[in-house]
């Protein structure tokens, strides 16, 4: 069972309340809060003085959405398909653009994630799960691993963290941390050892103890592309020694604040090696939330988690349904 699984299948035993889902959509609406206002406040100025979406809105609509760091590529996609609509039905009101861009984004959402239920390849039955997880140094990549591992232990899995950003003290003390803090049982070694060497330690004591899941932090430098890709390929050849198929899922952490930056670390790390999944963290502090419709869009890897805010529970499974609803509103709304 992929450990995204293991999220649903909790869900599904313990559903959750009609007020925890309310706190939790009202949770979702405050963290990407500035994103929306930011969003909607150039949406109402482009449409001021337009009463049909024509060319001359359409271009400042492009300027909307580029500058809201939904990226170039993304946008002209999404002004063609508007433009396709228009002269399709003709005439269309410019009141009507705001339901026509929440249906083109759920769209691009939808067909960036597919209808797939879990990610990555399942483990072998006994056999932990193991997560690569990959990223920039600042993108709260240690953290993420923490989050996600409190909230696995609390579903009742045994976790193990594998340290192997060992080129910083600080990364390894950081991530004991969060273990403690997870309950979750931590490998590491000396500041300067072979990461490799700490992936197999970790996986071989994840699998001598019957552990469910394991996660692997790795080092954060792209300041050479051809070295990281070298050491991230050395860690999996490793792991898959110790159990093959591992790792079942590399997901590559990216900071939301950093906007076009982060288009450009996702660039980087999908040529360095296969990323499967994508969380995308700090949205909360920023209003370039529409990060997450071009990424999703431009590499067609899921986005599996966001990050909303500092605590554990603010590392929320991705629902485009709910992300598209956050920005605007519910359709029934």
């Amino acid at each position: 069972m992929a450990f995204f699984d293991i999220f649903r299948k909790k869900q599904q035993e313990n559903p959750a309340s009609e007020e925890q889902l309310r706190q939790q959509r009202q949770e979702l609406d405050a963290g990407l809060e500035k994103t929306k206002t930011g969003l909607f406040s150039k949406l109402a100025r482009a449409v001021a003085g337009h009463s049909t979406v024509d060319a001359d809105l359409l271009d400042e609509l492009e300027e909307v959405l580029i500058t809201s760091d939904v990226g170039v590529e993304t946008t002209v996609k999404i002004i063609r398909r508007i433009e396709e609509r228009v002269a399709r039905d003709k005439y269309m009101n410019s009141s009507e653009l705001q339901s026509i861009l929440r249906e083109e984004i759920a769209a691009l959402l939808e067909q960036a994630h597919g209808s797939a239920e879990h990610f990555g390849l399942d483990a072998r039955e006994g056999e932990p799960y193991v997560v690569m997880v990959v990223g920039v140094n600042g993108s709260g990549k240690t953290t993420t691993i923490g989050k996600l591992a409190a909230q696995l232990v609390k579903a009742g899995r045994k976790v193990w963290i594998g340290a192997a950003d060992t080129f910083r003290a600080a990364a390894i003390d950081q991530l004991q941390v969060w273990a403690d803090r997870a309950g979750a049982t931590m490998i590491r070694q000396q500041m300067g050892s072979d990461p490799a060497s700490v992936a197999f330690d970790t996986l071989t004591s994840a699998k001598a103890n019957g552990a469910d899941v394991v996660l692997i932090d790795t080092a954060g430098r792209l300041h050479n592309k051809i070295n990281l890709m070298n050491e991230l390929t050395k860690i999996r050849n490793v792991m898959s020694k110790v159990i093959p198929g591992a790792p079942h899922e590399v997901m590559l952490v990216l900071d939301g604040s950093t906007g076009q930056n982060a288009f450009e670390q996702a660039r980087q790390f999908t040529q360095a090696t296969q990323v499967t999944s994508l969380a995308i963290t700090k949205l909360d502090g920023t209003a370039k939330g529409g990060v997450v419709i071009g990424i999703s869009d431009q590499f067609h890897i899921p986005v599996r988690y966001i990050g909303i805010g500092e605590g554990i529970d603010q590392l929320r499974i991705f629902d485009r349904r709910e992300f598209v609803n956050a920005l605007f509103g519910n359709e029934k709304d």
